[in-house]
């Protein structure tokens, strides 16, 4: 089964997004700010990470470079969940090496779907 670690501080979003992520035959693993995301992800080497941009600790536009600079994580697709909408947020967030940026509010359903476009899963 493949490996999803999901960052965000909003306990209400985490919680949605692994229920349907599980129902999808993914393992989520779930943390609630940016320092124990960037450790989880380190640890864990998850398939894909669902990341929030404004959170305590650390930012997820950090989190995005550190992990998208270091050769041993480069490769992991990351998608960028945030409230933040300006276009100038979304070149943040490409130039940090996010892999797609999706806005709040978001469909569940449109998350699955890139989830699947990423690992390939049908």
């Amino acid at each position: 089964m493949k490996k999803i670690l999901i960052v965000d501080d909003e306990q209400d979003i985490v919680e949605s997004l692994k229920f349907v992520l599980e129902t999808a035959d993914y393992t989520c693993y779930c943390a609630y700010n940016g320092e124990d995301g960037l450790k989880l992800a380190k640890e864990l080497m998850p398939d894909l990470i669902i990341l929030d941009v404004m959170m305590p600790k650390i930012n997820g536009y950090k989190i995005s470079r550190l992990l998208k600079y270091d050769k041993k994580y480069q490769n992991i697709p990351i998608l960028m969940i945030t409230a933040r909408s300006q276009e100038e947020d979304k070149i943040i967030g490409e130039e940090t090496g996010a892999d797609e940026y999706i806005t709040k509010p978001f469909e569940l359903d449109t998350v699955v779907e890139k989830v699947n476009q990423y690992l390939k899963q049908e």
